[in-house]
């Protein structure tokens, strides 16, 4: 059997099965494909959705090695996978999305900074340390963010190092030490790209951050900037990706300052956070944008339907245990409003839990009913 753009169908696995993973098989029921993932945990968010599940470490060479030569693609949900894996199953004709190169660029700061350097794209003044000692050697960057170079997520790897005494949160291995910029937004971008080279780019978001706990708190799209700057985040972000040279989805995170300089933050090679309420709020979201992909398909319509927020559900605090959500019902019972829960059985403070997508044409009820869900939706135990 084939489909109608005369390629096979595919066999397709996923490295990783949390809540990315879980929503990009939910896009993966509209197309004829055979789903695997691969994650150690038999109750992940994906578990139940794919085709096939098989347990075992993303991170274990021969694990990933076997698993990816059972499929005809692999692609990511997180980045902390074996690349050399990856690396050896790209050469034997396995189509990794994106390229294991770009995984090795970005899941290590150190290296994803010097890209950016590389390719004069703007980033904040950074210099790379191995000891927090060596802080105390660069007092000119400071305020600052270090951030370790491998293995932090969500905001852990993360500390202000505001003065030099504060050198001592300062992490003892490889990181970048990476001077503050007075920021006036936060935004992220998400561009499609698929093996022709030819690029889809999504409505920009505006993202507000948990102050506390460095993760996203809710955002909004299509972010509300002046034209010549949605321009130039654009460009800056499209800059990021065709240099990167890999077919994929990216997240490209950027701070926009009080002059209206652009400098990227972070890029994500993958389906990202930023971009969930492409589900409801834009003609093909970006998990339906990574099938098209990955199955070669033409890229779908980036255009947003309605203006959208989402506010991130996250564990309360001094919660342990299973996951009760008090006062869903509420929620549910608001008009324009998609409840979307990751499945996962266990909540813990901070755990992301699931989110809320909200559809208006007027922001100011997009404001409200954001507030309003934050305020009264807690995940307790």
């Amino acid at each position: 059997m084939s489909l109608n753009n005369n390629s096979t169908i595919k066999k397709v696995g996923i490295l990783g099965g949390g809540q990315l993973g879980r929503m990009l098989l939910q896009a993966a029921a509209n197309y004829v494909v055979e789903t695997f993932v691969l994650e150690n945990d038999e109750n992940c968010p994906s578990a139940h959705l794919c085709t096939h599940f098989i347990k075992g470490d993303i991170k274990d060479f021969e694990t990933v090695y076997n698993f990816g030569k059972k499929v005809d693609a692999l692609t990511i949900e997180i980045e902390s996978v074996n690349v050399e894996a990856l690396e050896q199953l790209e050469k034997e004709g396995v189509k990794i999305y994106p390229s294991p190169s770009v995984i090795k660029t970005i899941n290590n700061k150190i290296l994803q900074k010097q890209f950016y350097q590389q390719n004069q794209i703007p980033t904040a003044e950074f210099v790379v340390t191995n000891q927090a000692n060596e802080i105390i050697n660069h007092v000119n960057l400071l305020p600052a963010v270090h951030k370790i170079a491998q293995g932090g997520y969500d905001g852990k790897g993360v500390q202000t190092i505001n003065t030099k005494e504060d050198a001592v949160k300062g992490f003892n291995a490889p990181s970048v030490l990476e001077k503050c910029i007075t920021i006036t937004k936060e935004i992220a971008i998400i561009i499609a790209v698929n093996d022709k080279k030819e690029t889809a780019v999504y409505p920009l978001v505006e993202m507000i951050f948990d102050p506390y706990l460095n993760l996203l708190d809710y955002q909004f799209s299509p972010a509300k900037l002046p034209e010549n700057i949605v321009y130039k985040v654009e460009a800056v972000a499209l800059s990021v990706v065709k240099n990167l040279n890999s077919p994929g989805i990216f997240a490209v995170e950027l701070f926009v300052d009080n002059n209206n300089n652009i400098w990227v933050n972070e890029t994500a090679p993958r389906v990202h956070n930023s971009g969930h309420h492409t589900i409801e709020g834009n003609y093909s979201s970006q998990y339906d944008m990574l099938w098209r992909i990955i199955l070669n398909f033409p890229l779908g319509n980036t255009s947003a339907i309605l203006p959208s927020a989402i506010v991130n559900l996250i564990g309360s605090n001094n919660y342990n245990g299973n996951a009760i959500y008090d006062g869903l019902e509420n929620i549910l019972s608001m008009d324009n409003v998609f409840v979307h829960l990751y499945g996962k059985i266990i909540t813990k403070p901070g755990r992301k839990m699931g989110h809320v997508t909200i559809l208006s044409s007027d922001y100011s009820d997009l404001t409200y009913k954001a507030n309003k869900i934050k305020n009264s939706l807690k995940v307790v135990a």
